[in-house]
């Protein structure tokens, strides 16, 4: 596998039912677009997407663009729900900054 992404139970949970609703069970796909608060955002989408598995937890397979595996070693992806939505959120260890807003990061 590519990346040392982790992927919380929450994150699994949450990809698999996006995954399972759009039609590709257990598939969903991870890339890095330019961000305004921070370098990188992610964005996820339904399906594996022509890219690599980075990463396997609870029945998903998360995939993302094998010129973006570097750029995801270290990252945590998490989801948190409450009764007004949810969304996931970026985590990591030292060396990467996260924004407030959880979805964007840049590494130092």
């Amino acid at each position: 596998m590519g990346a040392n992404l982790l992927i919380t139970p929450a994150a699994a949970a949450e990809l698999g039912r996006q995954a399972a609703a759009a039609g590709t069970p257990g598939q969903m796909h991870l890339d890095l677009v330019s961000g305004s608060c921070e370098e990188h955002v992610i964005r996820l989408q339904p399906g594996p997407m022509g890219g690599q598995p980075i990463a396997r937890a609870d029945g998903i397979t998360l995939h993302a663009p094998s010129s973006q595996s570097q750029a995801l070693e270290g990252l945590c992806l998490d989801y948190r729900g409450d009764l007004s939505g949810g969304g996931f959120l970026v985590t990591a260890r030292s060396g990467i900054r996260c924004c407030p807003c959880g979805s964007a990061f840049t590494r130092l």
